[in-house]
């Protein structure tokens, strides 16, 4: 196997971050994605698709080099803990697009979902300039269509219409409703991605939001074959909501 080696020579930045130990070439990061995949739950997953996701680990790893755009670096890490956790996702319900991903950081779980539906229009949203550099970078080397990427965070102030919005969630559920309180149509969903300790949040965003969004969807679930727990929630947005009356909902929490 020849392996490019991520070493010195002057390569890497002065600043301190996570630095790939090795950078696979195309087709050995399709063939160890292969394996991985089939272990996995992702038996059948079209080689066209992993292949693209090869290209995109490869783009990751060697930004990563000189800008820190993602905490993981180990090839294994990437494909259970970024991929697979993001393709999960539409294995378990039906999207809606146009999808925002909110807080997407390196593109996830955003371009891995790009990749499975090519033809959908999604937005990408991210605060941090590297990192919103860095996915302009893969949407003109992976040649992706009906993709737009913001560089900002969502909050309430952000009011382009879109039918769902998706992210993998750290921060609260109160909050995540209340930042695409404007920009959710009625009847447009917010996916979760969430931890499995999630039922305080549950409860305090029905205290606060449950005029506006309710629950429809509660899913448990592993990434398969390891002890990976995860929750996806399912908001619908049940009825509009005013600037105001969302500013009036916020100083609740």
């Amino acid at each position: 196997m020849n392996n490019k080696k991520a070493n010195g020579g002057g390569r890497f930045p002065s600043k301190k971050h996570r630095q790939p130990e090795v950078i696979y070439t195309l087709q050995e990061a399709n063939d160890r994605l292969y394996d991985i995949f089939r272990h996995h739950g992702f038996e059948d997953f079209p080689h066209s698709q992993r292949l693209e996701l090869a290209q995109f680990y490869r783009l990751l790893m060697t930004h990563q080099l000189t800008d820190n755009v993602t905490r993981l670096t180990k090839f294994r890490d990437i494909a259970i803990k970024h991929f697979i956790d993001s393709l999960l996702v539409p294995k378990l319900l039906q999207l809606s697009f146009p999808l925002l991903d909110m807080g997407t950081g390196a593109g996830f779980p955003g371009i891995p979902l790009k990749v499975v539906f090519p033809e959908k229009k999604m937005i990408l949203a991210e605060g941090v300039k590297r990192r919103v550099d860095f996915l302009k970078e893969v949407r003109i080397q992976m040649q992706f269509k009906e993709l737009d990427i913001i560089g900002r965070n969502i909050d309430p102030s952000f009011d382009y219409p879109v039918e769902g919005v998706i992210t993998r969630a750290v921060e609260l559920v109160s909050r995540s409703l209340k930042n695409v309180s404007q920009c959710l149509k009625p009847g447009g969903k917010l996916f979760l991605m969430k931890g499995p300790n999630v039922d305080p949040e549950i409860a305090e965003a029905k205290k606060n939001w449950g005029e506006t969004f309710a629950l429809v969807e509660d899913i448990a679930y592993c990434i398969p074959q390891t002890p990976h727990q995860r929750r996806l929630l399912v908001y619908q947005k049940i009825r509009e909501s005013s600037k105001n009356e969302t500013l009036s909902i916020s100083k609740q929490f």
